[in-house]
């Protein structure tokens, strides 16, 4: 049995005991909205961590619900909001925050901090992830499940093609280089193994565009939410790039790759680099049937990623003792200790300095190098795109990228027509 484990067994049967020195023990009920489908390794990871808590708190019991994606879970917590039966808490994207604002169905985590002890938790999340929680000087939510954009590669396809394995791409140019290199065709003339490989389907590709725009030295949204930028030359230039690794180099699939497929493309040979969420470690250092690298993502001259993820949010229509059960679970499930875990078994950059001088985590680390790549490219990443109606501006903006990935319309004019529009969405609230 695993220290872990080990522990979680432990806190089962104190809370057991205690339960039966107590049964009149009152009860605070909560419920907590996660986004991943029902089943699987995440859902047995969070039960565990649930269980820990109702082990320390015997007198709050936490109903876990698994919600589907981002969006459904997002669209699934404001349906209940309104209809007057909300989660009390909930993981849903640092980007909702607008969203989640304006809709009033979200409580600031301010009127709870108020010992030394709950500033010093707060203090130790990591500047550039808590900077997505803070907006009109409230602090909205915890970070989580946060991410950042990496680069996979596949090492032995680097040795093949001549490639030293340990030096990935740093610009834009070597990218390209690196791509023509690893681009294998058959006798026929068919690919069999893509250069490159940067999801365009409609979760992903507002996101890793981020990337290439920061990289570019632009900004896809305004701090305040309230403008877009989509027809500035920096935006346009990046998705002028994007277009031509296909229809210019010849080393990225045609068309838009989809953002599902793209781990098992990698896995399986089609593509020697992939661009995808840190979030994808522990599915291919379990499943890759190679030596694989991760590398930050190189720049146009300055490399920059870009972050991405989940905050917990805490519920506006909770009771006052709902609310208050709820900020207990939400310190426990961003405590130093629980975060590196959550690290360890998921891939995700646990957003607290303070999870990184864990020993399981500085452990790992020294066994998974990989892990550390997203932790040193923090300092170099940029806020996902953010804005009031944001899953209306992101579907704009995805159309666009798109509409030029599929040669229907060029970046230029692709990323003209989504600013007049996403300008028009968000002219309401300039008023």
């Amino acid at each position: 049995m695993t220290p872990i484990s080990l522990t979680r067994a432990l806190l089962g049967s104190a809370a057991i005991s205690l339960a039966a020195l107590s049964p009149a023990l009152a009860q605070t009920e909560i419920t907590f909205f996660y986004p991943v489908q029902v089943g699987g390794p995440l859902t047995e990871v969070v039960d565990g961590y649930v269980a820990e808590f109702e082990a320390q708190n015997p007198d709050i019991t936490v109903e876990a619900i698994y919600s589907g994606s981002y969006t459904d879970t997002t669209t699934r917590a404001l349906t209940a909001a309104r209809s007057g039966t909300p989660p009390t808490v909930a993981v849903m994207l640092a980007t909702d925050i607008f969203t989640l604002i304006d809709a009033g169905v979200i409580a600031p985590l301010d009127d709870h901090i108020t010992t030394p002890e709950d500033q010093a938790w707060l203090d130790g999340f990591m500047p550039a992830y808590l900077a997505s929680a803070r907006l009109d000087g409230h602090v909205w939510g915890a970070p989580f499940q946060r991410s950042t954009a990496v680069m996979y590669y596949n090492k032995e396809a680097y040795a093949a093609a001549g490639l030293d394995p340990e030096t990935p791409p740093a610009t834009w140019d070597e990218m390209v280089e690196h791509g023509r290199a690893l681009t294998v065709r058959d006798a026929s003339g068919t690919v069999t193994q893509w250069g490159l490989g940067i999801p365009g389907s409609s979760n992903a590709a507002h996101w890793l565009f981020g990337a290439l725009v920061a990289q570019n030295g632009g900004q896809l949204s305004s701090e305040d939410g309230l403008h877009t930028f989509f027809d500035s030359p920096e935006v346009v230039g990046a998705l002028e790039y994007w277009v031509s690794l296909g229809a210019e180099h010849g080393i990225h699939p045609p068309g838009v790759l989809e953002w599902g497929t793209t781990p098992s493309d990698f896995m399986e040979g089609r593509l020697a680099m992939a661009w995808t969420t840190t979030g994808n470690l522990g599915n291919i250092r379990a499943n890759a049937p190679f030596d694989f690298g991760v590398a930050a993502y190189p720049g146009n001259p300055d490399p920059a990623s870009v972050l991405g993820g989940g905050n917990l949010y805490l519920f506006a229509d909770a009771s006052d003792e709902e609310k208050a059960a709820a900020f207990r679970f939400i310190k426990h499930m961003t405590s130093d200790e629980l975060l590196a875990d959550w690290g360890i078994q998921t891939g995700y950059v646990a957003p607290r300095d303070g999870s990184w001088d864990t020993q399981a985590l500085q452990d790992y680390v020294a066994e998974v190098p990989q892990a550390d790549v997203a932790r040193r490219q923090i300092a170099v990443s940029v806020p996902e795109i953010s804005t009031y109606e944001g899953h209306r501006v992101n579907e704009v903006l995805n159309a666009a990228i798109q509409a030029a990935l599929t040669g229907q319309q060029s970046p230029a004019d692709a990323l003209t027509a989504a600013q007049a529009e996403a300008e028009r969405i968000l002219a309401v609230y300039r008023d």
